[in-house]
C-alpha cells in the first residue's frame, strides 16, 4: 500500500465515527447530510497536514476536485444521489493515488456485501430492529453511504495494519 501506517493512524479515528454516522443516516432516512460530508472534509483539512507531507496534502485536493467534477456529472445523469456524490469527493483526499486499485476493489466487494446483507435483513426478523428505515422500502434506490463509508474505513484499517512504513 501506498499509505503508511501513520497516515492511516492519524486518519482512522477521526473518520470512523463520522462514516458510522453516514451510514446509519443513510440506511435511515436515504439521505446523507451535508453536515458529514463538511465534517469529513474538515478533518482531511486539520488532520492532513499532520499526517502528511506537504506537497502530498496539497496534491490531495485535487483527487477531492477531480471526484467531485465526476460525481457531480453522475448525479446529473441521475447515477448517483448528490449526497453519495459529496461523500466520495470528501473521502478522496484520504486515498493514496497508487491505491486507487485496491480501494476500487474494496468498493467492489463492499457494495456488494452490502446489498446483499441489506436485501437479507430486509426478509428477516433483523428488519425489526429498525423497523422505520426509509431504505428497506426503496427496491431501485440503496443506501450507497453504506459500503462508501465501510470502504473508506476499511482501508484506513487495512493502512494501520499493512501500510508503508
Amino acid at each position: 500500500m501506498a499509505l503508511t501506517s501513520v497516515e492511516a493512524l492519524w486518519f482512522l479515528p477521526f473518520v470512523l465515527p463520522v462514516c458510522l454516522y453516514i451510514t446509519w443516516t443513510d440506511l435511515s432516512r436515504m439521505k446523507i447530510p451535508n453536515k458529514a460530508n463538511i465534517a469529513l472534509f474538515g478533518i482531511f483539512v486539520i488532520i492532513g497536514p499532520l499526517a502528511l507531507p506537504t506537497e502530498a496534502y496539497l496534491w490531495r485536493f485535487a483527487h477531492a476536485a477531480i471526484v467531485l467534477a465526476i460525481g457531480f456529472t453522475a448525479n446529473m445523469a441521475g447515477v448517483m444521489g448528490g449526497g453519495d456524490a459529496k461523500f466520495l469527493a470528501a473521502a478522496a483526499p484520504f486515498i493514496a493515488y497508487d491505491d486507487l486499485g485496491i480501494v476500487l476493489v474494496l468498493l467492489s466487494v463492499a457494495m456488494l456485501a452490502a446489498v446483499a446483507a441489506h436485501r437479507l435483513a430486509r426478509h428477516t426478523p433483523l428488519k425489526t430492529l429498525a423497523p422505520d428505515w426509509k431504505s428497506w422500502d426503496k427496491n431501485r434506490r440503496f443506501p450507497m453511504g453504506f459500503p462508501f463509508g465501510w470502504s473508506l474505513c476499511l482501508y484506513l484499517a487495512l493502512g494501520v495494519l499493512y501500510g508503508a512504513s
